[in-house]
């Protein structure tokens, strides 16, 4: 999924353009080796997708960015970078973005400190767009901790809810969407009610997002994910497509004694194959539709059609493709 191409906006390829360099300079410091560490991923490219969304929200893709635009999609982009050199830590992961991760390549404490380093420039650079955004950003901070923390709490549990998943996917993922989304609209200028509603889509979005990720994780390969396929089930992170399955009075009893410890190789692939087969993922993709049509619902507040459409062709994008079956 390329999203400046998808979303089809004039200026947003240039402005993603002027955010590159924008955003290595917020992190260097002069220090040659912390400026190595803190550049890793950066280097590596991506999506970028948080900060498309922010300035998607600020300028529609219209009008050229202003620095404080820019500068909103620099504070996102670094909180979820720093997620990422943290997340590599737990996971103990050695590749991310198709190179060497930065706890495999540095240490584990190097990773954490440098994680924490990106999230103090984040902070620092928030506080400077004022105290609404500075205010946002903290609290967005506060719920991706709290989304990690309920996810770790219910490790290796197989009684694990949809209700508790959703929770804590809204924390750890769909919190730093949205706030992409409201931060562009604030830096943008834009009525309060357009605000809520680039908001409300961001949340949306944030959610599709993480199910149809959790879904590839079961149904996906290690090359299309770029990452060990499963990985989520051999930790004991039982995400939709497994609670689901367990639900299936056709293969949840057959499931829930492979779960609750860790899963070596072979156990991984047979539990993959068994949520595989089931109406989990199916039931899973529906749920991702629903949120795909409630973020549409919140695009078409936005304030221009060629905005809205982009927005609900995003949202859709991510689903399109899945398994209906």
């Amino acid at each position: 999924m390329n999203p400046v191409e998808l979303l089809g906006l004039p200026e947003l390829a240039k402005q993603v353009q002027l955010l590159e360099p924008l955003l290595t300079e917020s992190v260097v410091t002069g220090d040659g080796f912390l400026d190595d560490v803190t550049t890793h991923l950066i280097a590596a490219g991506g999506k970028r997708l948080r900060p498309v969304l922010a300035l998607a929200a600020a300028t529609g893709g219209s009008t050229p960015a202003t620095r404080e635009d820019l500068l909103g999609a620099v504070s996102v982009e670094l909180v979820h970078l720093a997620s990422l050199y943290h997340d590599d830590v737990m996971d103990e992961a050695t590749i991310r973005r198709n190179v060497e991760s930065v706890n495999s390549r540095f240490g584990n404490l190097v990773a954490i400190v440098a994680g924490d380093f990106l999230l103090a420039r984040s902070a620092e650079i928030a506080a400077g767009l004022g105290t609404e955004i500075a205010g946002l950003l903290a609290a967005t901070l506060g719920r991706l901790c709290q989304g990690q923390v309920a996810e770790v709490r219910a490790a290796f549990q197989v009684s694990r809810t949809q209700k508790d998943y959703t929770e804590a996917i809204s924390g750890k993922t769909a919190s730093l969407m949205s706030t992409s989304c409201r931060i562009g609209a604030l830096t943008g200028g834009l009525p309060i009610h357009q605000v809520d509603a680039l908001t409300d889509f961001g949340r949306c979005f944030g959610m599709i997002f993480q199910v149809r990720d959790d879904i590839l994780d079961v149904i996906g390969s290690e090359a299309e994910l770029g990452k060990p396929a499963g990985q989520d089930l051999a930790e004991g992170i039982y995400t939709l497509p497994v609670i689901q399955a367990l639900a299936d009075p056709d293969v949840g009893p057959e499931l829930k004694p492979m779960l609750g410890q860790p899963l070596d190789q072979e156990e991984r692939d047979r539990a993959r194959a068994i949520v595989a087969s089931s109406g989990g993922i199916a039931a899973s993709v529906a749920v991702a539709r629903r949120y795909a049509e409630d973020a549409a619902a919140a695009a078409a507040n936005c304030p221009s059609a060629q905005l809205a459409d982009g927005f609900a062709l995003l949202a859709h994008s991510l689903v399109d493709g899945l398994p209906t079956s």
